[in-house]
C-alpha cells in the first residue's frame, strides 16, 4: 500500500487513504484507492470505499466537505472526487464540470498539503515532459482555485508554468526534484519546496517561488537548495501558529547510516522544524529500526491535532511472512499519534 493520506472531518472524524502500487497492482492503467475511517480518534479503523481510479491522492477537508486529489494512474489525468458522508460515496470526474481538471495527462505527484492562502486553495503538482523515464523529466508547477468556487469545474482551477529542473544544479548532484509542497514564507510569499533526489548523504530540498498571481514558478538554482535533513523522500511540511514554526516527519539518515543514494535509506523518521524554511533541526526521532534493507518509515502525511501530530505512514517492518521485499516497497499502512509534539526534545527520541 502507497501514498498514505490523511484527513480530520469536521465533525472530529478521521479518514485515511492509501493506493495500490507495485508489479501485481492496476497503477499503470487505472489505479486503486481505498478510503479508510475512524470514528475513536485512530484507535480502529473500517474501510468504508474503494475507488477505481485515484493514484498518488491527496484527502483534504475544505468548507465541511470531504476531497480526494491526484491522477487516475502512474503519470495520469488529473482528478478531484468529492465527498459529503466521510469518504463512504464519492462523485465521479467523467468530464471538465464533474472533477475530471486537466485530461492531458502525465501528472504526478503524492498526498501533498493543500493550503489556504490569499483567497485561494494551492497545491503544489508535477508533470512529466517528455513523457518518458522516472522523475528526470518532472517539471514543478502550482495549481490554484479561489476558496469559494466549485472545486469540480476544471476551469475554475489554474496552474503555473511547469519548471523544469537541470543536472547541473546543485553541483552537478541533481536527479529529480518532486512531490512539491505549497508553503507561505514568513514574509508572506507562496513557494513549493520540492524534493531533491541526490547522490550525495547531504540532502536538500528545492525552493521555487510563485508569483502571488499564481502563474509564474522561479527557481534561483544559486540560492534555492536548503539543507534538508530527509530531503531525497517524500515530506510534508505544514505551519504551526501556535510556535510560528513550520513542521516536517522527514525519513532522515542517521551518522550511522549515512551512505550514497541517501533516498533509499527509510528506516529513522523524525521530528524536524524550521522558522524560515531555510534552516531546519531534527527535533526528536519518533521511529527507528537498525537495519536498512528491509524497513521503512516513509511517505508519512501526518496533521496537527491540538497537542499532538497524527500520521499515517507507509512501513516496511516484519511480519512474520518474511517482511517487505525492501525499504521501498512497503507492507504495511501504520497510524501513529505523536503527544506533546511541541514539547519533544532528542531525549524524547525512541532507542
Amino acid at each position: 500500500s502507497g501514498s498514505p493520506s490523511l484527513a480530520v472531518l469536521t465533525n472530529g472524524d478521521y479518514v485515511a487513504s492509501h493506493d495500490e502500487f507495485g508489479p501485481k497492482s492496476t497503477e499503470h492503467s487505472r489505479a486503486v484507492s481505498h478510503i479508510f475511517q475512524s470514528r475513536d480518534r485512530g484507535a480502529t479503523w473500517r474501510k468504508v470505499s474503494t475507488i477505481d481510479g485515484a493514484f498518488w491522492s491527496a484527502l483534504f477537508v475544505h468548507r465541511g466537505a470531504l476531497y480526494l486529489f491526484g491522477p487516475d494512474k502512474h503519470h495520469g489525468n488529473l482528478l478531484i472526487r468529492r465527498s459529503l458522508d466521510g469518504g463512504v460515496t464519492w462523485t465521479s470526474p467523467t468530464n471538465s464540470a464533474t472533477g475530471l481538471l486537466r485530461g492531458d495527462g502525465q501528472y504526478h505527484c503524492a498526498p501533498m498539503p493543500v493550503i489556504e492562502h490569499a483567497g485561494r486553495l494551492w497545491r503544489a503538482m508535477e508533470r512529466r515532459d517528455p513523457p518518458i523515464a522516472w522523475g528526470i523529466n518532472y517539471r514543478a508547477g502550482m495549481f490554484s482555485i479561489p476558496v469559494g468556487a466549485d472545486l469540480l469545474q476544471a476551469t475554475n482551477w489554474m496552474c503555473s508554468n511547469f519548471l523544469p529542473s537541470d543536472r547541473a544544479w546543485n553541483g552537478g548532484d541533481m536527479g529529480a526534484w518532486l512531490e512539491g509542497n505549497a508553503v507561505v514564507t514568513p514574509a508572506g510569499q507562496l513557494v513549493n519546496v520540492l524534493r531533491v533526489q541526490t547522490k550525495s548523504p547531504d540532502e536538500k530540498a528545492a525552493i521555487v517561488h510563485i508569483s502571488p498571481d499564481g502563474t509564474t514558478a522561479s527557481f534561483d538554482p544559486a540560492t534555492g537548495f536548503v539543507n534538508f535533513p530527509g530531503g531525497a523522500k517524500k515530506f510534508a511540511i505544514r505551519f504551526d501558529p501556535e510556535t510560528k514554526r513550520y513542521w516536517t516527519l522527514a525519513s532522515i539518515v542517521r551518522e550511522r547510516h549515512r551512505a550514497p543514494d541517501p533516498g533509499r535509506i527509510r528506516n529513522t523518521l523524525a521530528l524536524t522544524t524550521s522558522t524560515n524554511l531555510l534552516n531546519w533541526e531534527v527535533r526528536c526521532v519518533l521511529l527507528y529500526h537498525p537495519d536498512t534493507a528491509k524497513h521503512g518509515f516513509q511517505y508519512v502525511d501526518w496533521l496537527f491535532d491540538g497537542e499532538d501530530i497524527i500520521a499515517a505512514c507507509r512501513t516496511a517492518f516484519d511480519d512474520g511472512q518474511g517482511g517487505a521485499r525492501n525499504q521501498h516497497d512497503a507492507n504495511y499502512l501504520t497510524f501513529h499519534r505523536f503527544a506533546n509534539f511541541r514539547r519533544l526534545t532528542m531525549a524524547d527520541s525512541v532507542p
